[in-house]
């Protein structure tokens, strides 16, 4: 995927001289930051594992979810919270 970043010209001219420091390509150090940045780690590829969403249920002709969208995004929630460490009270 491609993309355009305008940076401040000295920031680009630190990204370059990182990047010859550390022998990769300013694509290579960039897609790091990105990743140490989404993931926590800059060797993370895959994106953080999710509960499985339940699967819908037949009525009368008619798929219904088993879930409502809040009721998955308090389990979202739930999962994120205790990734990060924090108590979920109820």
């Amino acid at each position: 995927m491609r993309t355009t970043l305008d940076l401040p010209d000295p920031v680009f001219r630190d990204l370059k001289i990182k990047a010859a420091e550390e022998g990769v390509t300013l694509k290579e150090l960039l897609a790091g930051f990105v990743k140490k940045g989404l993931y926590g780690s800059p060797e993370a590829e895959k994106k953080p594992v999710r509960s499985p969403l339940p699967t819908p249920r037949e009525s009368g002709g008619h798929t219904i979810p088993s879930l409502t969208n809040a009721e998955i995004d308090e389990i979202f929630l739930r999962e994120d919270m205790e990734r990060a460490g924090i108590r979920w009270e109820e």
